[in-house]
């Protein structure tokens, strides 16, 4: 059995086709077919069922098609460790960030860590399915929530414990305030992420618990409008108390909620089964150090 063999096997399982197949290849029909008839003849089983011009998946096929993308992940794990031995820099990261995030994270990512690894290719991306998209293996790291009931494959780095906050214009009533309790959001116009955001679903799981309606809140997807909202005195918001310290926004107070303080806990996650290169390593260490410091300024701030 031979690689070129299962690569061809696993193109036709894409495509479930064997001339397009064959042109993703770049090779003849006739090669492949050949190649896929030495594959069926060294296991003893047919790999396709062949029904007319539709083709199928055999048991043996299927079971052949799993431990493929297993072999492949592994050939992938040593391609890109060797790499990282042999330049210790350059490359690709991919990481995965949920929305909003992104202000806070800049300077550990953008800044501090390219002085770090300056002809490193790094891409960051809000998204709400970080944790799906790690463990599909489409982002290299993910920084997120907390995942309950976790896939076995993935490694959760605690990173911090995140408090939420009032964010309200500096010159209403309530600004003059520490903290206020939770139900009393009710009496205000609210701006807020998409239903399908996590501080939205947080939000919302609290209001159930205390059974309050909001007021036909003003839906955003992006932080700055939500931001500019409140600065302009159309509403207010609720935001992490970190991410508001760190902005500093002079027409923005952030209040304290009471019964209950939203919270939630961030982490970085990973697949154990695919390589962590040294790229990664620092990015984790980068940013756990800059969100340390986050958390002692948010702390010296409070106290």
């Amino acid at each position: 059995m031979e690689l070129r063999q299962l690569q061809y096997f696993a193109a036709i399982c894409k495509e479930m086709h064997f001339s397009k197949a064959a042109e993703s290849l770049c090779t003849t029909q006739s090669n492949l077919s050949q190649q896929i008839k030495f594959l069926e003849n060294e296991l003893g089983l047919p790999l396709f069922d062949r029904i007319g011009k539709r083709i199928a998946l055999t048991e043996a096929g299927q079971i052949l098609l799993e431990q493929s993308e297993l072999i492949f992940e592994r050939i992938d794990y040593v391609q890109r460790a060797i790499s990282d031995l042999k330049k210790m820099e350059g490359g690709k990261l991919d990481i995965g960030i949920l929305p909003g995030d992104g202000d806070l994270l800049f300077d550990a990512l953008l800044v501090d860590f390219h002085r770090s690894y300056p002809k490193l290719s790094l891409t960051v991306t809000e998204s709400t399915e970080v944790y799906k998209e790690v463990v599909a293996g489409t982002r290299d790291l993910g920084v997120t929530t907390v995942p309950e009931n976790p896939d076995d494959r993935i490694v959760i780095k605690p990173l911090f414990h995140e408090e939420f906050a009032l964010a309200i214009r500096s010159d209403h009533p309530l600004a003059k305030s520490k903290a206020i309790p939770f139900e009393q959001i009710q009496q205000l116009k609210l701006v807020m992420f998409g239903p399908e955001h996590q501080i939205t679903k947080l939000i919302h799981s609290h209001c159930q618990e205390k059974g309050i309606v909001l007021d036909n809140p003003i839906v955003t997807s992006t932080l700055s409008s939500l931001l500019l909202l409140v600065e302009q005195g159309i509403g207010a918001c609720i935001l992490p108390r970190m991410l508001l310290d760190y902005l500093d926004r002079e027409n923005i107070t952030a209040v304290t909620l009471l019964h209950p303080t939203p919270s939630q806990d961030i982490c970085i996650i990973y697949r154990r089964d695919k390589f962590l290169g040294q790229a990664a390593r620092l990015f984790m260490e980068v940013l756990q150090s800059f969100i340390q410091n986050v958390v002692d300024r948010t702390s010296r701030s409070l106290g």
